[in-house]
């Protein structure tokens, strides 16, 4: 009879503990075998890094932190109540005992699956894409099981939840592109900034998961190849500096190109006189208008001789020396005119 009930009771379970073997595990099940009877006495060890849950009937029960317990009626209030035991009562019972890793995963990949149209300010439309990483704990290990995990049967690792939060990532770094304004020219410059948005404003939504994310780290977001090829001209551009050195460029390009081409140096004679006219079109399209001289009024006429502009009042020309008829003026309008005038010009006055 003494050896059955040892053979009984070495088969209830008296060591309780996880030893994780593995970097992806967020919540083990702990089993024994066909037998998972706890017995009262049995020890239980939290290691740093984890949760202990008891769950009883599928009701959460008591939750142990780090360290190790001896499982009594007095250290499991919860459980007691649920079973119903009075006065210390101990006797084998049946549990689910869960272990919930808390420690941070790392290290995580994200990426848009599909681009994400953005509208920018130079460019119009955008498609862009990005990836990076993200990391990420368990700060609510009630809600991790009651909303998430469920019921179920065996190890819940990090795959089970990482694409819930890639999509998660996908939809608030979208939110965070649009609201900053960055443009398209910036954005490789504001990685770190769109990052801590985008983790500030996925972190409610992932409350209800019952995790927290700790790093999300924006490695790239890549543009369409024909606004990366505008973005290279306009970087070109603004090497070369001015026209002139536009110029040089061009005819540099168009040889460096003909090197390549068959054709040799007749395809590079073109591109450079193509290259040039347009430059001389477009510096004369830029430059303003040349001032042009306005014509001097001729105050006191042209001169009979050489017709050259005269001074007002001027009895001689100063190109030529030749005296000049002096003006006269009409009696009736003051008007000056003519020498050899028979009616003035202006009011028809016989002179």
């Amino acid at each position: 009879m003494g050896k059955l009930m040892d053979m009984i009771n070495g088969q209830l379970i008296d060591i309780i503990e996880w030893t994780d073997s593995t970097r992806d595990t967020i919540v083990h099940k702990y089993s024994k075998g066909n037998n998972d009877e706890i017995k009262m006495g049995a020890q239980l060890t939290v290691r740093e890094g984890q949760i202990a849950i008891f769950v009883n009937e599928g009701q959460l029960a008591d939750i142990f932190n780090p360290g190790r317990y001896e499982l009594q009626t007095s250290n499991m209030p919860i459980l007691t109540s649920l079973k119903a035991w009075k006065y210390g009562f101990n006797s084998p019972f049946k549990a689910d005992v869960y272990f919930i890793n808390t420690r941070q995963f790392l290290d995580n990949k994200w990426g848009t699956q599909n681009p994400v149209m953005m509208r920018d300010t130079e460019f119009g439309m955008v498609r862009i894409r990005a990836f990076g990483t993200y990391g990420f704990r368990v700060t609510d290990p009630e809600s991790l099981l009651k909303e998430v995990m469920g019921a179920a049967a065996g190890d819940w690792r990090v795959s089970d939840i990482d694409g819930q939060i890639k999509r998660y990532t996908v939809s608030a770094l979208s939110d965070a592109i649009a609201e900053s304004k960055i443009p398209a020219l910036d954005l490789a410059a504001n990685y770190e900034e769109l990052g801590s948005y985008t983790m500030n404003a996925l972190n409610p939504k992932l409350l209800g998961l019952g995790v927290q994310l700790t790093a999300m780290t924006i490695e790239n977001i890549s543009l369409p190849e024909e606004v990366e090829a505008a973005m290279d001209r306009r970087t070109s551009m603004g090497v070369v500096g001015d026209l002139n050195k536009y110029t040089q460029y061009q005819a540099a390009e168009a040889i460096r190109e003909s090197a390549n081409n068959p054709s040799g140096l007749a395809g590079t004679g073109v591109a450079m006189g193509a290259g040039l006219a347009m430059s001389q079109a477009f510096t004369q399209a830029t430059q303003p208008a040349a001032a042009q001289p306005a014509a001097a009024p001729a105050a006191g006429g042209f001169c009979a001789e050489c017709g050259q502009p005269l001074p007002a009042g001027a009895k001689f020309c100063p190109n030529c020396g030749a005296k000049q008829a002096v003006k006269g003026v009409c009696p009736a309008c003051g008007n000056t005119v003519e020498p050899t005038a028979k009616f003035c010009p202006n009011c028809g006055q016989k002179l």
